[in-house]
């Protein structure tokens, strides 16, 4: 009996360790958390105090707050081509918003994400993942744009730009229909798309908590139309503005929900064992009330408004705690540190412009993760070289130095025409590396030049520009 129960605890002991073992050796699950058109200070993590978000701010205070942290476009559909993607999406023609405005050679039908690129969705699968895509999309309308041929397993969402929080009552448009993978979900059973978005990101976590999972979850929120919950407007009462109230609405109900979202991650057990990755996809609009605090310009422009966003990145006993990161990351790197937490490799052989950031968050160094960072959309392009921020837009060339000036309010460029003429070859060579770009914008390239005039300056102004 003796020698039975040393055996038994033996047994119990060899058993426990190799559990331990897979559970440490198990890759870890991903969730990349999308919000939409948010204003940069309208995070409490990142000096708001109108807006109370203590669920986003959890993720801050769990995990890394990054200060200088930039999409690669200041509108929708491309910011999130280059997170799909991990490449700046110009070099594929995703140069703009999804329009009907076919550059010669192309067709509508190649109006969305090039099938040629692989993103992140085919990557993580690729990698033992098992995948889903949930909210907005904005990715194309043809069946070979559709998340279920691009490596997510299950698709719950709409494909277009934008859609009403609340139930449409008449059937809506194919790319504002609500899909639950191939099937569109009856507006009888729309509730409010916000909550809609989390129950399912809940339901997923549940089904999937003893496999590895990548979540892909991309809210509307706080996108136009400005649809509240109107409990939620009644507790913002004392807001005057009701554009603004209606907006501090819809940004509590994104709280909400990211706080349900990482309740349900605790209540199975997997928050140690998850890299959530928050980011904002562009600078707040014009026409949605949000406030971008010191960044000059909004969505649409170069303006650090437009495109330097809130971005987090939480994963307990991997990252440290409540720690600023401030040298520039970019949006791109999303990718290639998602392939790399689960010590992945990239299936795909286009080189990536996103780089992994583990090494410089878990092992300080010197290094910086980007020598530099590039935007273009039309007739404007921008550039940041460390403290060095260029805008050219046609022949106006504007220079900032935004550890001086993070509110752009001074040209500095003739005083530092050496810094100019090398940042400005180093834009063009970049730009040698695009494609032309498919499809063009319908704002037309006066926008963007009246947008990045200097004398366009203060709120009431740059709303004149969407």
């Amino acid at each position: 009996m003796k020698n039975l129960i040393i055996y038994a605890v033996l047994t119990f002991g060899i058993t426990s360790s190799v559990a331990a073992q897979n559970k440490a050796s198990k890759k870890p699950n991903v969730i990349v958390i999308v919000s939409d058109d948010a204003g940069y200070i309208d995070f409490g993590c990142y000096g708001g105090k109108q807006i109370p978000t203590p669920n986003i701010d959890g993720i801050a205070a769990k995990g890394i707050l990054f200060t200088d942290a930039y999409v690669s476009a200041s509108v929708c559909a491309p910011s999130r081509a280059g997170i799909l993607t991990g490449r700046y999406q110009q070099r594929f023609g995703f140069e703009h918003n999804t329009s009907n405005l076919v550059a010669p050679g192309f067709q509508l039908t190649d109006v969305g994400m090039d099938p040629a690129e692989r993103i992140i969705g085919d990557e993580m699968k690729g990698n033992g993942y098992k995948t889903i895509a949930i909210g907005k999309w904005h990715q194309g309308e043809e069946a070979k744009h559709f998340p279920l041929q691009r490596g997510f397993d299950e698709f719950y969402g709409f494909i277009g730009g934008h859609r009403d929080f609340f139930a449409y009552k008449t059937t809506p448009a194919k790319e504002q229909a609500l899909y639950e993978n191939l099937e569109v979900v009856p507006e009888s059973k729309v509730s409010y798309l916000t909550d809609m978005f989390t129950d399912k990101a809940i339901s997923f976590i549940g089904e999937n908590k003893e496999k590895p999972f990548f979540m892909y979850l991309s809210y509307n929120a706080v996108h136009t139309p400005m649809n509240a919950k109107k409990d939620l407007m009644e507790r913002y009462a004392s807001i005057a503005d009701p554009g603004r109230r209606a907006y501090a609405a819809m940004m509590t109900s994104l709280d909400d929900n990211v706080g349900r979202l990482l309740e349900a991650i605790k209540q199975n057990k997997l928050d140690e064992h998850t890299l959530i990755i928050f980011v904002n996809d562009n600078g707040g609009a014009t026409v949605n009330s949000s406030d971008n605090g010191p960044l000059r310009g909004m969505k649409g422009s170069k303006w650090e408004g437009g495109i330097r966003v809130a971005m987090l990145m939480k994963w307990p006993g991997q990252l440290a705690e409540h720690k600023r990161y401030t040298l520039p990351v970019s949006a791109l790197d999303i990718l290639p540190t998602a392939i790399a937490a689960g010590n992945g490799k990239q299936k795909g052989i286009k080189k990536l412009d996103g780089v992994n950031l583990l090494p410089y968050l878990q092992r300080p160094q010197q290094k910086v993760p980007h020598q530099a960072l590039y935007w273009r959309r039309g007739v404007a392009a921008a550039m940041r070289e460390n403290q060095w921020k260029l805008i050219r837009v046609k022949d106006n060339v504007l220079l900032f130095d935004l550890t001086k000036d993070l509110s752009e309010t001074s040209n500095i460029a003739q005083q530092h025409p050496a810094v100019v003429k090398a940042m400005l070859a180093k834009l063009v060579l970049w730009e040698k590396g695009l494609d032309q770009p498919h499809w063009t914008s319908p704002y037309g390239d006066q926008n963007q030049i009246m947008k990045h005039r200097m004398e366009t300056t203060g709120r009431e102004m740059e709303r004149m520009y969407p």
